[in-house]
């Protein structure tokens, strides 16, 4: 008597592409976390020398040679002044990541490596790899703010302090709403320059965005600076949308003075759509090129 074994074989429907796109972005992700995570040690000397440099020359040198921002009111002057510098360099530590994660990585995956030929084939759309690109550069950008904060809040000259006082609801909406914004102006860049123009764009469009971006000063103290009661400063650095995070910062870690919030949250929304639509476009034109 022969007993015959029968194998079920169960067949899966076919992915739909919805499917397909979805689990393709969490790959993208998933790759660059994973690279992130091999370099990690790269990532945070990358991300702390800035704003380690900015905090120890301005808040503990400066006051310990006498030459402190705001030492014309003693230790209470310079302690304001780090209240304001603070958060304006969480800020600009995202800022620097957005564009180091997603500007910098497109020029050279457009150049010389052009490994963006092997992106561009995962079985997604194309804008879907630039959109991956964003969301893995928007968590760097969230790690480098955790990072840095405690670092800038304790690098200070004896007897000077930042007065923080964190908002946990600001810090978890506008951290996250910063860093797409930043990683999608990093898109845009990225997209825009060619790899050989690199150093143009950090002169001419990344300095102007920290020194007009409030990293030093309040955007509400400018209206000091005028012209025949014409507060033209204040009204100029709106364009810039990194002001929009520095006071979004000084809201969230410090009870100063600060741009609304009412103000802050729906323009720095609309940048970050400005800037994805931009980058995806700029994009595909250069992917199909």
């Amino acid at each position: 008597m022969t007993t015959t074994a029968v194998r079920t074989i169960t067949v899966r429907p076919p992915r739909s592409a919805q499917a397909a796109a979805r689990l393709a972005l969490g790959a993208l992700i998933r790759r660059d976390l994973l690279v992130l995570r091999k370099h990690f040690g790269e990532f945070v000397m990358r991300t702390v020398m800035q704003p380690f440099l900015l905090v120890f020359i301005f808040l503990y040198v400066f006051p310990l040679i006498g030459q402190g921002v705001g030492g014309g009111g003693g230790r209470a002057g310079e302690s304001a002044f780090a209240t304001v510098l603070v958060p304006g360099v969480v800020a600009i530590s995202i800022m620097f990541q957005g564009i180091q994660s997603v500007a910098i990585q497109l020029s050279q995956e457009f150049g010389y490596t052009r490994e963006i030929e092997d992106r561009v084939q995962a079985p997604c759309p194309i804008w879907l790899v630039a959109v991956a690109r964003v969301l893995s550069g928007a968590t760097q950008g969230a790690i480098s703010a955790a990072i840095v904060l405690p670092i800038a809040a304790v690098v200070h000259a004896p007897g000077v302090h930042a007065h923080l006082s964190i908002h946990w609801w600001i810090v978890l909406t506008l951290v996250p709403l910063a860093c797409l914004a930043m990683t999608s102006l990093g898109l845009l860049l990225g997209t825009s320059f060619e790899p050989r123009n690199i150093g143009v764009m950090f002169g001419f469009v990344v300095l102007p965005l920290v020194f007009l971006g409030g990293t030093y000063y309040q955007w509400t103290r400018l209206s000091l600076v005028h012209l025949g009661g014409f507060h033209w400063l204040q009204i100029l650095v709106l364009a810039n949308p990194l002001i929009y995070i520095t006071e979004g910062m000084r809201a969230a870690f410090t009870e100063t003075t600060h741009m609304p919030l009412y103000a802050i949250y729906p323009v720095l929304t609309a940048f970050c759509a400005l800037f994805l639509t931009l980058g995806l476009r700029n994009f595909r034109r250069r992917v199909l090129s």
